[in-house]
């Protein structure tokens, strides 16, 4: 698990590659992303959602069936509702999306510019950088025991100072192991973190 400067240091160097935004979904899992971050317009992303474009995006359905990287004028996928059209008209002109990872915990991450079409050399540097995050956010297999007991604790409704009297420990070593385990979750909340916990099935 890296840090978050880490993380934010490939998202800048991909927000210069994509000046138009990007969406990145890291580590899909039952149709949720353990990690997003997007840089599109408000307008874009306002419109997007309210129209559902989400559960009829040809780069999602494009992204969950193959692996690689996809411009979007070469894009074998139909596009009924004319997303990619759309797009366009929030001045998301050209794009590429790379698919990468396994179907059970795929990453699925789609870029855009105005100006011209991504070339090979950008695909492939935008493609590592994705790799990269991928590989950098790999969901833990197992928390420690003191990461869940206080976890769970939370999620029963102890206040801190009960359930660090309940551990028989001190309030500030209780607060540490949350500490502990939303870092572990790459959570930013202890309450996100117990959702991840739970997603994946580690409480």
């Amino acid at each position: 698990m890296s840090s978050r400067a880490d993380i934010n240091a490939i998202l800048n160097k991909l927000s210069r590659l994509a000046p138009a935004g990007y969406f990145v979904g890291l580590h899909i899992r039952f149709a949720a992303p353990l990690l997003q971050f997007q840089t599109y317009s408000p307008q874009w992303t306002d419109h997007y959602s309210a129209n559902g474009y989400a559960l009829r995006d040809p780069t999602i359905a494009w992204g969950f069936s193959t692996i690689g990287a996809c411009r979007w004028s070469k894009f074998p996928l139909p596009d009924p509702f004319d997303i990619l059209g759309e797009a366009k008209r929030y001045g998301l002109r050209f794009g590429v999306t790379v698919s990468l990872g396994p179907i059970s915990s795929r990453s699925i991450a789609s870029f855009a510019r105005a100006d011209k079409d991504f070339t090979d050399s950008e695909i492939d540097t935008i493609s590592d950088h994705v790799r990269r995050l991928h590989d950098m956010t790999e969901p833990p297999e197992s928390l420690t025991k003191a990461q869940s007991e206080a976890l769970r604790c939370v999620a029963e409704g102890d206040r801190h100072a009960a359930a660090a009297a309940k551990l028989g420990i001190t309030e500030s070593a209780f607060k540490a192991r949350l500490i502990s385990a939303r870092e572990r979750l790459m959570a930013r909340t202890t309450a996100e973190a117990i959702q991840r916990a739970k997603d994946f099935r580690l409480l």
